[in-house]
């Protein structure tokens, strides 16, 4: 009998990365979301492929034994999945996701987005709470933020998920391991229906500490670590923060794709400005050499400049909102940065570009953003938006930044 492993999200991260991991290990995966045409779909269908694309070709990998659960409509259909799983999982996208090892150490995935993660909180209390297996469910989200499975953990304890005469054991139920995942998912082809196009590299780690009584889940293309921290800023600071500026300058110049964005020659001087910038507090924090993390930054560009994951620069630069928050791609390094006294005059020029990202087809974040910034002050705008105070070193050289964005287009 098949190790069982639950995933939080059906969507292209969930179906393309952790369940193809989790499938070519050995696991029969149990999708989780409340899309209910997602949910349909995967019902009636009992086999998609992985297309797998790199600078070698393509690979195909084809998809199988797996079932799907609308916890929308079927609550405890999910619970009881999840309180009898090897392993939980959530992925970075609006649904959710799982997954398991051999040695039947329970886990659950999830890849929904960490604004979801309060959302899918109640279910996987409700299971914890009800699991009697012998180790605890391992819990690991695959989400593109810090500390993204200490939040969901958060949710779950709350007493309004979690009965607080039980939280004294939780530990002894569920294992919280947080992630750092890296892998780029471009648009799909409009028919592709549950078939996912999909980069053929990939990084998946996870801090095995919390799994130290038990040991922790064996699935191959898990990297366990002790230290997850570097891993996490190394990723989040160079892949997201790479990407999201060629996104960015290419939405402003006109560009269709990343490729095309950066087979121009200014913008890619100014990605590789900023990789600068974010690769001097990567070196100096966290002990990596100058040499790994330029070679590392190289990689990262030709990556993302791969011409045949046709990623659309709109699709990269949604969500405006997110992305220039307080610990995220920009905002993340650079207020670091600025607390050193150290540059970061190129990771400013792309937060004016990500600031610019407004009423974009198709993306509600940046629809948001421009109604902040028309009935908002600049000030207030950094500190709402950015969630940097007025002390901090940052914020002075984001407000005139935020006031020219406003004026040049229109919005005060």
């Amino acid at each position: 009998m098949s190790p069982k492993a639950v995933h939080f999200g059906g969507g292209n991260i969930g179906r393309g990365f952790v369940a193809e991991k989790l499938h070519l290990a050995g696991f029969e995966v149990v999708f989780v979301d409340v899309v209910d045409s997602l949910i349909e779909q995967l019902q009636k269908t009992k086999e998609y492929t992985v297309t797998e694309i790199g600078g070698e070709g393509e690979k195909v990998n084809k998809i199988t034994n797996y079932r799907a659960i609308n916890s929308k409509h079927n609550e405890k259909e999910a619970v009881d999945e999840i309180a009898t799983a090897d392993l939980v999982s959530k992925s970075y996208e609006n649904a959710w996701k799982t997954d398991a090892n051999p040695r039947i150490y329970s886990q659950v995935t999830c890849a929904v987005g960490p604004n979801i993660l309060k959302f899918i909180a109640p279910v996987i209390g409700k299971a914890i709470d009800k699991r009697t297996a012998s180790k605890p469910l391992a819990v690991i989200a695959c989400e593109n933020a810090i500390g993204a499975t200490d939040t969901l953990a958060g949710f779950i304890k709350d007493s309004k998920n979690t009965p607080q005469d039980r939280l004294s054991s939780i530990y002894d139920r569920a294992a919280f391991a947080n992630s750092a995942i890296d892998r780029i998912v471009p648009g799909q082809d409009p028919n592709a229906g549950l078939n996912v196009k999909i980069e053929s590299f990939y990084e998946w780690v996870v801090d095995k500490t919390p799994f130290a009584k038990h040991g922790h889940p064996e699935i191959s293309a898990i990297k366990w670590v002790d230290d997850l921290n570097p891993y996490i800023e190394r990723k989040l600071f160079t892949v997201n923060t790479g990407h999201a500026a060629a996104a960015y300058y290419g939405h402003a110049r006109g560009k269709h794709t990343i490729h095309d964005a950066l087979q121009d020659s200014e913008i890619n001087k100014i990605v590789h400005n900023c990789l600068a910038e974010t690769s001097h507090l990567i070196v100096k924090k966290h002990g990596i050499t100058a040499e790994e993390q330029k070679a590392y930054v190289e990689k990262i560009i030709s990556r993302i400049s791969n011409p045949y994951l046709e990623d659309v620069v709109e699709r990269v630069g949604r969500a405006p909102l997110r992305k220039l928050s307080r610990k995220e791609r920009f905002i993340g390094p650079a207020s670091q940065l600025a607390e050193s006294g150290d540059k970061v005059d190129a990771l400013l020029g792309a937060v004016e570009q990500a600031f610019a990202f407004v009423d974009v087809e198709g993306d509600d974040e940046s629809a948001e953003l421009a109604k902040i910034l028309k009935s908002t002050e600049a000030k207030e705008v950094v500190s709402k938006v950015c969630g940097l105070e007025s002390s901090h070193p940052l914020y002075s050289k984001i407000v005139p930044i935020v006031e020219k964005v406003q004026s040049n287009k229109g919005l005060k």
